[in-house]
Formats: structure tokens, sequence, C-alpha cells
């Protein structure tokens, strides 16, 4: 399938981004203050009776969801073998190379929170003091999409803390707060992660900032294959990635994170990294790498339709591969597939 077309109109399209999705709707609370009726001095009520009259209702309101770049694209039209319900999907065996399966891996889309991958990289490789306390400062708040955190403005943890959080949990004021904090500040740092992505020959990604709240953050399932085999390599991104659970003292209380993977509290699954990330333009996105019958595979699935759906892909895979021979058929050399040119989507 040929998708340079859809590509290059993409960016253009995005800018209609808030145009309704027929059928995907999400919830608001609209207030709507009902008239409270005028009574006469021989029948007045209670001002409680009023206050309760005059109680705002609550009335729930569908409000369409934005689509994201895949479905503007029109990556969610492609079929595959395995009935993935991700619109990019590409797994490798990571011994030998080679491709077991890849969906529109060219598809050059945000990553959302799989960003914080390269951030946790370039924070490790630094070796900078992981007791070094940070405080999250109001810079660190969301302004793109206004998400919460439960890390107040003024919270001091070490920049340990920040990047396990960051990893295990996606906590995007961590994530802020290691790249605002990094010698030079933000501007170095983000220079630092597009530096090692062009190290790495991650030609179709771009990174403008450490969490992935900007759909600016982009990349490719061929790019990300890349950026897991070398996180994979570091014991802390390891440990940290694939930790069930975390609490970390705040003042005087005790905050409990869990992992936003819920494949690694499964013994069924041998998971040695593995990344979540999600904003509406990148949909559901997932990378791990995982041991499953015995080979070492990574897997990369972006732009997935429902929240459950890449966990549910992550089990789709594995359930075939167990069933495979190990000598799948059709495996090409992901050398010679990542060789390939890809023109990618012009990044703003």
């Amino acid at each position: 399938m040929r998708l340079s077309s859809s590509f290059c109109a993409l960016t253009v399209l995005a800018l209609a981004f808030s145009l309704p999705q027929a059928g995907a709707t999400e919830t608001r609370r609209d207030i709507v203050k009902p008239a409270v009726k005028a009574t006469s001095t021989k029948h007045q009520v209670s001002k409680k009776a009023v206050a309760r009259k005059r109680k705002p209702a609550v009335r729930v309101v569908a409000v369409p969801l934005k689509p994201s770049f895949g479905q503007i694209a029109g990556l969610h039209q492609s079929h595959d073998t395995l009935a993935l319900k991700s619109s990019v999907a590409l797994v490798i065996d990571q011994d030998t190379n080679e491709v077991l399966f890849s969906k529109n891996d060219r598809a050059v889309l945000p990553i959302a929170s799989l960003t914080k991958l390269m951030t946790g990289l370039v924070v490790s490789e630094a070796r900078l003091p992981m007791d070094e306390v940070i405080t999250i400062s109001q810079s660190d708040v969301d302004t793109e999409k206004g998400s919460t955190s439960r890390l107040k403005v003024g919270t001091v943890l070490s920049r340990g803390e920040l990047l396990h959080l960051a990893l295990m949990s996606s906590e995007n004021r961590a994530a802020h707060a290691l790249g605002r904090s990094y010698p030079g500040g933000l501007p170095v740092f983000v220079g630092l992660m597009n530096a090692k992505a062009r190290l790495l020959g991650m030609n179709d990604t771009n990174y403008e900032e450490p969490t992935g709240l900007s759909s600016k953050n982009q990349s490719s399932a061929r790019d990300l294959v890349k950026l897991v085999n070398v996180a994979y390599g570091d014991p802390t991104l390891r440990e940290l990635s694939t930790s069930p659970e975390h609490q970390v003292a705040v003042g005087n209380r005790t905050l409990q994170y869990r992992n936003t993977n819920r494949l690694v509290k499964n013994p069924s699954w041998d998971i040695g990294l593995q990344k979540t990330g999600y904003i509406s333009e990148a949909g559901q996105c997932l990378v791990m790498q995982a041991k499953v019958a015995g080979r070492k595979l990574i897997m990369v699935f972006l732009d997935s339709a429902g929240k459950l759906s890449r966990i549910g892909d992550a089990e789709r895979v594995r359930r075939w591969v167990e069933s495979t021979p190990s000598a799948l058929p059709h495996a090409v050399p992901v050398a010679a597939l990542l060789s390939q040119p890809f023109p990618g989507i012009a990044k703003g």
C-alpha cells in the first residue's frame, strides 16, 4: 500500500483537526440553571427549599472527539492478517533483525508519551546525579493539553524519582522537570533529544518537548524500533519502565503510582522494556521489548483505536508468534526494510 499521497496531505488536513468525527464522542457536563417559580406570600417555601430549586442541574452532552492523524490519513482502513486495531505496527526479532510483521511501518505520526523513552535515555546517558533534588515549577504545568498531575507546584523529588514516574506512570510534570533542569535548560535538552535521534538513524523523528503532549513530537515505527533496541541496553530504563508500581513521599503524604501498562504484572509476559502513550492526535500507542516463545521481540503499535486495543494487539501478536514456526514466512531483514526511502510527513 502506497501512503505517500495521504501523508503529504496530512499536515494540511490536521489544520481541520477541530472538525467533529462522526460516531466518536466524549462526555461534558453542562450546567443548566432551572427557573424558580415565583411564590405568593401565602405559599412561601423555606430558604432550604429555594436553595434546592436553584441548585444547577447536570446534563450530559455528547462532544465529538478529535480524529487522530492516522484517521485523517485513512490508515485505519488498512487491513492485516492479525486484525490489529492499531493502524501502525511493526514486530522484529531483536536477535536476528528479522521483520516478523509490519503494517504501515513507514507512517510518521505523533507518538505521545513514547517521547519519554528518549527523555529517559538522554537523562540516563548524561550520568547526572540521580539523588539531586528538583522542584516542580509552574513552567512544568501542562499548557498544551491542560492535563492534571498529582505533583503540585513546589513538590520536591530527586531526579531518580522523577525519571521513575516519567517512565513507569508517564508523569508529564516529572518528564518536563527532567528536561527543564538539565544543564543548559529545556532548549539544550530538546536539542540533545533530536541529536540522539539523528545519531541512531531515526530520520523520521522530531521532538519538540520532553513529555509527548505536543503532536509535533512525531516518529515512525521503524525509528521507534531503533529507540527501543538502544533503550533496552540501558539497565536503568529497563528497570524503571517495567516497575509495576512505586510510592513517593511528597511532604507528609505518600503517593502511590502504578504502571500504565497492565501487561507488566501479567505472569504470562516477560517484558524487558516498555512505554505507553496517548493524546488524541496520536491515538493509543505502545512499544515493548518482550520475550515470546523463546524469542526476544520488539513490538511497536501506533494509533490504536480503543483504550485497551493496544494491549489486545500485543496479545494477538504473542499468540501468533507462539503458534507459528520459528522460521516465520516472509521474514525480511530489518536492515533492508529500514534502508528503504520514505519521505514522511512535513514537520511543522
